[in-house]
Formats: structure tokens, C-alpha cells, sequence
């Protein structure tokens, strides 16, 4: 003869189950019973607080869908990026992997600079302009000239 295969924690689970099941029903019929009543919606007023009132229809206000912007506007006036050239000396360049460093004249800042963004073939120790680019790791040398 085969043995049952309901266990004894299998039984418990079962138990337990139903137990929370009935809690849960006669929470809902005292709520019931009370009048408390819950509000399905939530509501938001003009300040973005969530309210239970539904909002004033005399308030509303018409919102042009052509006037959203959805994402991040650009910037275009940075102070990290300037649009005007720069003016350094190339401290180091490789040719062989083709990238470099300049040196700032002004601020002593070093910037990378890489084969890319040259317009003339450069040195080390070149006198160059250069403006500044957001790159990955920082500001890149870009639209390099020899002087």
C-alpha cells in the first residue's frame, strides 16, 4: 500500500494558509461594518500633493502636448566648455598610439588630446590651439592647430 504523500509541513502550510485567509476576510467585513471607507483614487492638486477630492473642474488648466519637452535640454552655455581656442604646448604625443597631452598655458591644466582631433600633425613641445570637448574621462583637446 502507497503512502500518503501529504506530509506533516505540507498539513501546517495548509493550516496556516486558510488561518491568514479568514484574518484577512474578517478585516475586510469589520471595515465593512464600521463604514470606513477606502478611497480607490488618489488625486493630485495643484501644488503635486496627493489628495482623496477630487480637484476644482473650474481650475483646470489646458496644457499644450506640443509644448513638453520630454528628455534633458542641452546646454550650451557651460563653463566647462568653452567655444572660444586655447592656446598650449603639447608635452607629450605618441604617434605610434595616437595620443597625447597639452598643456595649458594659462591654467597649467593638462588636457588628452587624441590623432582625431587634429587638424595638423603635431610635435612635442609645439606651440598649438585647441578648444575643450566633454569626453569620457574629462575635457579632450579637440580641433588642435599648430601655431
Amino acid at each position: 500500500m502507497a503512502k500518503s504523500q501529504q506530509t506533516y509541513n505540507k498539513i501546517e502550510k495548509e493550516k496556516k494558509r486558510l488561518k491568514k485567509r479568514e484574518e484577512k476576510q474578517k478585516k475586510k467585513e469589520e471595515r465593512k461594518a464600521s463604514g470606513d471607507s477606502v478611497s480607490e483614487f488618489a488625486y493630485v492638486d495643484e501644488f503635486g500633493n496627493l489628495s482623496d477630492t477630487p480637484p476644482d473642474p473650474s481650475q483646470k488648466i489646458e496644457v499644450d502636448a506640443e509644448s513638453i519637452e520630454i528628455g534633458i535640454p542641452k546646454k550650451e552655455d557651460s563653463e566647462e566648455e568653452n567655444d572660444f581656442s586655447k592656446e598650449g604646448k603639447v608635452s607629450f604625443f605618441d604617434h605610434s598610439k595616437g595620443f597625447g597631452f597639452i598643456l595649458d598655458s594659462t591654467s597649467q591644466e593638462k588636457y588628452f588630446v587624441h590623432v582625431t582631433g587634429l587638424i595638423d600633425e603635431i610635435e612635442e613641445n609645439d606651440k598649438v590651439t585647441f578648444e575643450l570637448e566633454k569626453g569620457p574621462r574629462g575635457m579632450n583637446a579637440v580641433r588642435v592647430k599648430k601655431i
